[in-house]
């Protein structure tokens, strides 16, 4: 029998931000919570990403969370060699094939020496490439064993042959290596489409991986990726301490690289993540870009920002919204048009809905994710809701933590 859901989220709530500010300043006293908190910080911090990362700073002396920590940082040591190898792969197929793909976001991170291998978890491989590339690349990725498991408006997805993920609490070495193939980088702000695709695409691509064309346009896609997870309330410490720990290294060029006024894209999506990263990592984040941004972000969202907290914004807030993200729209119609959608979605959501069902582990046998949609909304007005994705991560992680 789980805990109410009440306490749950209080001490998902309480986790969570013990753990942010730990991780950004390691070093505070072993909290004095309960064998459930404790089970509910190693669920918190599965769900963030951070747990690798924790392992190597986190002092809190109680042997069950030392455990799970070292426990995680080897599985994702071992990880990791499966995820370069699979790159090496890719690599030298597309130099055959003659066809250019940037690897995004985590594996950058890794290829500039952020991190080194064992700190920073990776849940797929993101690749960039041409509009005009993209069947051939998918050709390449069916020849390397894979094969495609759905796609949506953002990318397409492909899985590995007969492999199935393991039910366990964060990470795992036999985690299949799913590919996630781009040909634009963009987010929904929550229906106003944000692309950056051409500030990300190289100058001059050759065939094979290539990197970004800058660590300012690195930095312009963790934004964008962050403003976009902010908005739909699945924000994660990770995607944070990147922010952070990327921020730190950039010169006052690399900033006006990322935040190029000239660019088609115009980041008034930027301010909400850099003032979250600035608010849990202080002085990582130039007090001058935030200035820079304040004015060019909309007055609601921009007031929203100041006050969010991690918590508010990710899974670790237990229940869900009927209107998530309603503060990015950028106008009256915007608004409008996103309340229509929640209420009566389109067919491509309706069909993301059902790959997600067919493809996630988390949802299967969730009557919640099928029921009608009338059913759906009157439930998302009259009573809370736990969110699927955490619930699954707490049953595991309360009946059999992950080690």
């Amino acid at each position: 029998m789980l805990p109410p859901l009440k306490i749950i989220k209080e001490g998902l709530h309480r986790t969570t931000e013990a753990l942010a500010a730990e991780l950004a300043q390691p070093g505070s006293a072993t909290p004095d919570w309960s064998e459930l908190e404790w089970r509910l910080a190693a669920v918190s911090s599965a769900v963030h990403g951070v747990s690798p990362l924790l392992g190597r700073g986190c002092t809190w002396d109680v042997p069950e969370w030392r455990h799970f920590l070292s426990a995680q940082r080897e599985h994702v040591a071992l990880r990791h060699q499966r995820i370069v190898a699979l790159l090496e792969r890719i690599d030298q197929a597309a130099r055959s094939a003659g066809v250019a793909l940037v690897p995004l976001k985590g594996c950058a991170l890794h290829a500039m020496g952020l991190y080194v291998p064992g700190e920073r978890p990776m849940a797929d491989i993101d690749l960039l490439v041409r509009e005009a590339d993209v069947e051939r690349t998918s050709r390449l990725l069916l020849q390397l064993g894979y094969v495609t498991s759905f796609e949506q408006w953002k990318h397409r997805v492909f899985k590995p042959r007969a492999a199935e993920p393991p039910a366990v609490l964060g990470e795992h070495r036999d985690t299949p290596i799913n590919i996630e193939l781009h040909a634009h980088i963009r987010e929904r702000l929550p229906v106003s489409v944000a692309d950056i695709s051409e500030q990300i695409h190289p100058s001059q691509p050759r065939a094979g991986l290539n990197g970004y064309p800058s660590t300012g346009a690195l930095m312009r896609h963790l934004l964008l990726h962050a403003a976009g997870n902010i908005c739909n309330r699945s924000l994660r410490l990770l995607h944070v301490h990147d922010i952070a720990q990327l921020s730190a290294r950039m010169s006052p060029d690399d900033w006006d690289r990322c935040l190029d006024e000239r660019a088609a894209a115009p980041a008034w999506w930027a301010f909400p993540p850099l003032a979250m990263a600035a608010r849990y990592y202080p002085v990582t984040v130039p007090e001058a870009v935030l200035n820079r941004l304040h004015a060019a972000c909309p007055t609601i969202l921009r007031s929203i920002s100041r006050h969010q907290t991690l918590t508010q914004v990710s899974c670790s807030d237990l229940w869900l919204h009927a209107f998530p993200g309603i503060e990015w729209s950028r106008s009256l119609g915007d608004a409008v048009q996103y309340v229509k959608h929640r209420i009566r979605p389109p067919q491509e959501a309706i069909q993301q809905r059902k790959d997600m069902v067919r493809t996630q582990l988390w949802l299967r046998d969730q009557r919640w994710v099928t029921a009608p949609q009338k059913r759906r909304v009157l439930t998302w007005l009259t009573q809370p809701v736990p969110r699927m994705d955490t619930m699954f991560a707490v049953r595991v992680g309360l009946e059999s933590p992950a080690t």
